[in-house]
């Protein structure tokens, strides 16, 4: 073994740089197999957080879809029921007075525009035939097919169209309009329009007293919630 031939030495260089090589490769596959182990983990977990997200998404867009967003209104006026009635967001103002019931035999719809879209917290008043009439004759006749929904504007909550201001107009205000005055119920109501209707219009706020069941001290509640 001291001595080694020529062909013997060729033969221990060569195995020597075989096993070099093996080594080699087999470092090198071993580091491209951890690679492409770490960028398969890294793709199923963008992918998993894709599925998720997706999922989330959608369970999202089906809660929305079966729990939709409500809304509270009140119908008044000449409808079959009136009172609160709650609806999903997006509605109009048929799909209310639909809820109401619909509207009765003497409602003066020509001028009620039904495909106006509500809010939450308005009011819908439907007038009576006998109403618009009433107030064509003492020329205060205001309806129109519009609605205002600012929600900074007094007029919001009035989706008949009926243009108000912040107080209510003793000399044009319904019958439902002056009943949400404080102390003043539907028989005084009855009263207001009949004395309006006998007299004509108000000249002064302070002529209501004038009305039977109105005396100094429910003028006094109410003195600054209207106008003429």
């Amino acid at each position: 073994m001291k001595y080694i031939n020529k062909k013997q030495k060729i033969i221990l260089i060569t195995i020597i740089s075989i096993v070099t090589l093996a080594i080699a490769y087999y470092t090198y596959i071993s580091k491209a197999n951890e690679e492409f182990n770490v960028e398969n983990q890294n793709l199923e977990i963008d992918e998993k957080e894709d599925t998720n997200n997706k999922n989330s998404v959608e369970n999202v867009n089906k809660k929305e879809a079966e729990n939709p967003e409500k809304i509270i209104v009140h119908v008044s006026g000449a409808v079959k029921n009136e009172g609160i009635v709650e609806l999903e967001e997006k509605t109009r103002i048929a799909d209310a007075i639909e809820k109401a019931g619909g509207v009765t035999e003497n409602a003066y719809m020509k001028d009620i525009n039904l495909a106006t879209k509500l809010e939450d917290g308005m009011k819908i008043y439907i007038p009576t035939k006998e109403e618009a009439e009433l107030e064509k004759k003492n020329g205060s006749y205001s309806y129109n097919s519009g609605i205002n929904s600012d929600a900074n504007n007094s007029e919001k909550n009035n989706t008949s169209g009926k243009n108000i201001s912040s107080k209510v107009n003793i000399n044009t205000a319904t019958k439902e309009e002056l009943d949400t005055l404080p102390g003043i119920g539907e028989s005084t109501a009855t009263k207001i329009m009949n004395y309006r209707e006998e007299n004509g219009k108000f000249k002064s706020i302070e002529e209501i007293k004038e009305v039977s069941g109105i005396g100094d001290s429910k003028y006094e509640q109410i003195k600054d919630l209207i106008e003429i």
